[in-house]
């Protein structure tokens, strides 16, 4: 059965990717972003609201969750994809860009999803997607801020689905392996300081990882979309989904492996 989804980060990649699946299957999609007048593609679809949203911004949210209940009349599904990852030693960040990490990949997550509660607990019903990564569960060198925020989305869906389902409302998560996306562009932010030379080994070999994985290695977009639609449609209790051959085999090898043997068998790959 068809129904509305409101999408945080439409723009580009898994958003966009989103957007145009569940409008192919008759739904309707309220395509949020922060600069909407640039979108071409999602503003020429029947039943797509594509409106601004800004996840450090209070008002455009209120406003964005307003406009799609307007013109829908009910939201069903929220897909909290907007993020990025912030990359790099420790010492080499400002506290501002420490701030805006978690500001944009938490607080903002759970900004919006107060916003949207009100009007799923009046309906006693819902689904909240949340997408994590498979940083949520495994780390790599250099990614304390990225991972910081990826685990504390992991923590806090988990323990927000005990009170949704005292609403009707039901929580999912989806951790995406590499996927194909502008993560390695606009989405991702690398700071580093080359006046400290003890981290710039481990610099470099990660930069060399990451260009390999991004390349090669990743699955489309399209791939992470098709889960999220099983996840909202499938009709069960599941919590967690995986997306992309990597992500399941990170995830199972990290379940299979004490912590000593699963971080030195990656070190070793990173030839760290």
């Amino acid at each position: 059965m068809a129904g509305t989804i409101l999408i945080t980060g439409s723009s580009s990649g898994i958003g966009k990717a989103t957007a145009n699946l569940f409008h192919e299957k008759g739904w309707n999609v309220v395509a949020t972003m922060r600069t909407p007048e640039k979108e071409q593609e999602l503003t020429a679809l029947d039943n797509v609201l594509v409106t601004r949203l800004d996840v450090l911004d209070q008002e455009s949210i209120e406003q964005a969750v307003g406009a799609g209940i307007e013109k829908f009349s009910k939201i069903d599904v929220l897909l909290n994809n907007a993020g990025y990852g912030a990359y790099g030693p420790l010492e080499a960040f400002p506290i501002e860009k420490i701030r805006r990490q978690f500001d944009t990949n938490v607080i903002g997550l759970l900004a919006v999803t107060k916003a949207v509660l009100p009007h799923f607990r009046a309906n006693k019903s819902g689904t909240i997607v949340n997408i994590s990564s498979i940083g949520g569960k495994i780390t790599f060198p250099l990614g304390t801020l990225y991972h910081g925020t990826k685990f504390a989305v992991e923590g806090l869906s988990e323990a927000l689905h005990y009170e949704l389902e005292a609403i009707g409302v039901k929580m999912k998560i989806v951790e995406p392996g590499a996927i194909a996306t502008d993560f390695g562009g606009r989405s991702f932010d690398f700071t580093n300081d080359e006046s400290m030379p003890e981290y710039q080994d481990t610099v470099q070999k990660l930069m060399k990882t990451f260009g390999e994985v991004m390349g090669d290695a990743a699955s489309p977009s399209s791939v992470v979309a098709e889960v999220i639609w099983t996840a909202v449609t499938d009709g069960t209790k599941t919590l967690r989904y995986t997306a992309g051959d990597d992500a399941q085999e990170f995830m199972a090898s990290r379940q299979a492996l004490d912590d000593e043997t699963f971080i030195g068998g990656l070190k070793t790959q990173l030839g760290l």
